[in-house]
């Protein structure tokens, strides 16, 4: 263990800074394509309150990934002991300081931009919070928690500029969809660990086989929710482009069906984030 308090290379490892240029880019795209104007009938990307958003939603997410990874120490040791940070590249106490720097941050930013988004970014951190210290390891609600917050990341555009709120609500729910199958697949993934140290994820309360039916039928759910919306808008170009997705779905789902091995469920991780940017990506042609 070394004696640096902290490094910047643990700093860096510990933001997932590919995540949050993940969830940048989302918010970005939403905003150009989606948004548009301001109520006011600036262009979007000229109004300094859509990058304080950005930034206070990046500093929130930044803090759930650093007390996720204080909280999950000891299983990080079972599943990727070479990559544990905290106590490594970052002493504990220090993670606990950069996580509550960043919360009132972000949620201090998010008053700028408007009452309603401080409140949110409250309730994104409090949750983040709560699914590092108990929800992720109990079955199904840790997976739905992380799902809901990835969501809301991408309709929180919407929700601020209250314009065009159905349409960035597909992009929000096709996010909530694959990132609740990624999170079970990461669950599969994880479960040596998690077991060893008495997490209840759904691999280990109702076995492997059962978790795959699971992703099954929320990947059913997913499809007939962007069907529905997707009629409901009525844009052919969102039929076009979704349907051209699909044929990738697919073969991302033949893919879980067959997994059996712990690199396979890496790699499906993976997939699913390649999934959601290329998702993301088809705002700019609607």
């Amino acid at each position: 263990m070394t004696d640096r308090t902290i490094s910047i290379r643990g700093l860096f490892r510990i933001s997932r800074p590919i995540n949050l240029l993940m969830v940048a880019f989302a918010q970005l795209m939403a905003a150009y394509f989606l948004i548009e104007k301001t109520p006011q009938g600036l262009p979007v990307l000229q109004d300094y309150r859509l990058y304080l958003l950005i930034l206070a939603t990046l500093l929130i997410t930044a803090a759930g990934y650093m007390i996720n990874d204080y909280y999950d120490v000891k299983i990080d040791y079972v599943n990727r002991p070479n990559e544990v940070i905290v106590g490594k590249g970052i002493k504990r106490r220090v993670v606990i300081f950069l996580h509550t720097i960043f919360n009132f941050t972000g949620i201090g930013l998010g008053a700028l931009v408007a009452p309603r988004i401080a409140i949110v970014n409250f309730v994104a951190a409090f949750l983040l919070w709560l699914y590092s210290n108990r929800l992720k390891r109990e079955p199904f609600i840790g997976n739905l928690t992380v799902a809901f917050l990835t969501g809301l990341s991408v309709y929180l555009v919407a929700f601020y500029y209250q314009k065009n709120e159905l349409l960035v609500l597909t992009y929000a729910i096709f996010a909530f969809f694959l990132n609740l199958i990624r999170e079970i697949l990461k669950d599969i993934e994880d479960r040596n660990g998690d077991r060893k140290h008495g997490c209840r994820t759904l691999p280990i309360v109702i076995g492997f086989r059962k978790t795959k039916q699971v992703i099954f039928i929320v990947a059913l759910c997913f499809v007939s929710a962007i069907l529905i919306i997707t009629f409901e808008i009525n844009k052919p170009e969102l039929f076009y482009y979704f349907g051209g997705l699909g044929i990738a779905f697919v073969w991302f789902m033949r893919k879980i069906y067959l997994a059996d091995r712990k690199g396979h469920f890496t790699q499906l991780s993976t997939w699913a984030k390649i999934l959601m940017l290329v998702g993301t990506m088809s705002m700019a042609f609607l």
